[in-house]
């Protein structure tokens, strides 16, 4: 018989929580959606550009204007990936399989990120390369280096909000309340705080905006490797609460 070792419980988990994360529909109907969508606006955000251009555009600007909207998608998959074990009562099986809690949420937010990095990385990149194609010719020239410091940024971004997602869901409980919170907060408060307060650069769309997104005002935002510590802080400090709410609830 196999000892049942730290190591080996971990995998044991990880293999468990990435076995439910891609046996839920929810999951990849949500990522098709996204990439979907995104490939939809980035379709559209390049005709506007080239009927209103008068020179050369640039495809990153254009191809990832869209991931800011596409978010919705990777907020609302961590959201499902966190609730979903609580209709139904299935948590408490989970529970009773992995009584340490602290090691089944934390292999529920590492197998996340294993199905979110390469749904992010192609999302992406795909906006890119529809306006690169749209473009053609009239595409302002770029470096290697420009684009991956971009795509890669973008993909980031998108894997560590979809984590911080599945902490807030983590700490509702509820799908419904969750992406209140949390759309509201990315499409409304987040918006309309950026408009009024300097200080907010600080917060997490803003500081995440900053990965990939370029700046009008450079002296009043953050660098792009800023942005990255700054919303792996908050993501971190979400999974944080997460597992400590997690352990003090009967369920």
């Amino acid at each position: 018989m196999t000892p049942r070792t730290r190591g080996r419980e971990a995998a044991q988990a990880l293999a468990a929580e990435l076995s439910k994360l891609v046996s839920l529909p929810s999951t990849w109907l949500t990522l098709a959606g996204t990439l979907a969508v995104n490939l939809i606006l980035a379709l559209a955000f390049t005709v506007a550009g080239l009927q209103g251009s008068t020179g050369t555009m640039s495809v990153i600007d254009i191809g990832l204007a869209s991931i800011s909207y596409a978010q919705a998608g990777f907020v609302i998959s961590g959201i499902l990936a966190a609730c979903s074990e609580y209709t139904g009562g299935q948590i408490r099986t989970t529970l009773t399989a992995m009584p340490r809690r602290t090691l089944q949420l934390t292999a529920k937010h590492l197998a996340l990120a294993i199905v979110a990095l390469p749904a992010a990385a192609v999302t992406a990149a795909a906006g890119v390369i529809l306006t690169a194609v749209m473009l053609g010719g009239t595409a302002a020239p770029l470096t290697f280096e420009q684009v991956a410091g971009a795509l890669s940024g973008a993909t980031c971004y998108l894997v560590l909000i979809t984590l911080a997602s599945a902490a807030v869901g983590a700490l509702l409980r509820k799908t419904l309340a969750a992406v209140v919170v949390l759309l509201g907060y990315f499409f409304i408060v987040g918006p309309l705080l950026r408009d009024r307060l300097p200080e907010v650069k600080y917060l997490p769309d803003s500081a995440g905006f900053a990965m990939w997104f370029p700046i009008a005002d450079a002296s009043a935002a953050v660098t792009p490797g800023q942005g990255a510590l700054l919303l792996t802080a908050w993501t971190a400090l979400l999974i944080v609460a997460a597992l400590l709410g997690y352990r003090r609830r009967d369920t």
